[in-house]
């Protein structure tokens, strides 16, 4: 890919890994039923969505999954222990591989994400690695919940390519959603698909970036 001058990143299961079937069994046993019509990879029942759009607040979430779930009793920190089970951390040498990748491309963060994750996150990268965040890899690292838009609507792709002025035909996606690719692909962005058990480092050397 000697054409690449710009790579666009995923964070989920691209840069941090994420279970969804731990968030699901974590709501199983708290006696929600239901879970796995409400979320999951390939899609989400529209408070998720919501959520990761910032159009409603982590209160707004917490009380609307009490509602579709019927189960009024659940606490504040129940959800957010259940919602948070699906995340897991960051592979050891990721950060390093965004280190080599910012020294030679104009690199950028797309996540989709939200008020809730985003704070276990930011604890997570403090705890583990003493950083204050992902900004350090990145060029600018965009969050759904932030933005007031998600993947794979065009519009978020749109605007990062307008904001950066960056040459779809010189960028790279690299995301973990088949729907998200798709969009990538339609406004003309290179994109790769990346796929458990292959891992971002062993997707960087296929297609020879570093």
């Amino acid at each position: 890919m000697q054409k690449i001058k710009n790579i666009i990143l995923d964070y989920g299961d691209v840069i941090f890994m994420i279970d969804f079937a731990r968030a699901s069994q974590a709501f199983i046993t708290l006696g929600v039923k239901n879970i796995d019509e409400l979320f999951g990879h390939r899609g989400q029942h529209k408070l998720f969505d919501d959520l990761d759009c910032g159009k409603i607040t982590a209160a707004q979430f917490r009380d609307g999954i009490r509602q579709i779930t019927a189960k009024p009793e659940l606490t504040d920190a129940q959800i957010d222990h259940a919602w948070n089970a699906l995340l897991i951390g960051v592979p050891e040498g990721n950060h390093e591989i965004l280190e080599q990748l910012n020294k030679k491309y104009r690199l950028f963060l797309l996540s989709n994400n939200n008020e809730i994750h985003y704070q276990w996150i930011m604890e997570h990268l403090s705890d583990q690695f003493q950083l204050s965040g992902n900004s350090q890899f990145f060029e600018k690292d965009y969050y759904s919940h932030l933005m007031g838009m998600r993947k794979p609507n065009k519009e978020i792709f749109t605007y990062v390519i307008d904001k950066h002025a960056l040459n779809p035909a010189e960028t790279l996606f690299i995301d973990d959603s088949p729907q998200h690719i798709e969009t990538a692909n339609g406004v003309g962005l290179h994109t790769a698909l990346l796929t458990k058990p292959d891992t971002l480092r062993e997707l960087i050397k296929r297609l020879e970036i570093l």
